[in-house]
């Protein structure tokens, strides 16, 4: 699997990831609890506030959770929708005569890991 890692020593890294980040909030409606929709990270564009620590971390935490709970749902899923999975990751694959992206690579293998690992708890398969 590619390392996706990003490298939080680089100052000018750190900031275009969390403008990055800000972006996706916005962009999926996410809003700190009680608080308006203009004042979320990110909301008022890039120029909004980088994301803190704190909040680097929270994002983290949700996504593994939601990385666990996707693997649940697979996992009871039918053998259709595991290959749906699948055909999904290889449709975010690069395709020849376009530029391949990091990013999107190691969406596309972890797609792919996600269905692997639910098949460890599907009913009958070997442990």
């Amino acid at each position: 699997m590619l390392d996706i890692e990003p490298d939080f020593m680089d100052p000018a890294h750190r900031l275009r990831h969390q403008r990055a980040l800000a972006r996706s909030l916005s962009k999926s409606g996410a809003v700190a609890h009680g608080e308006p929709a203009e004042s979320a990270p990110g909301g008022g564009g890039s120029d909004g506030p980088p994301l803190a620590d704190a909040e680097l971390v929270q994002l983290h935490i949700r996504v593994i959770a939601l990385e666990n709970l996707v693997i649940a749902i697979l996992a009871m899923g039918s053998d259709r929708q595991l290959e749906l999975a699948r055909d999904m990751a290889d449709y975010i694959s690069p395709r020849s005569g376009f530029t391949p992206h990091r990013l999107t690579i190691g969406a596309a293998e972890e797609m792919v890991s996600l269905v692997e690992r639910a098949g460890r708890f599907r009913r009958g398969a070997p442990s």
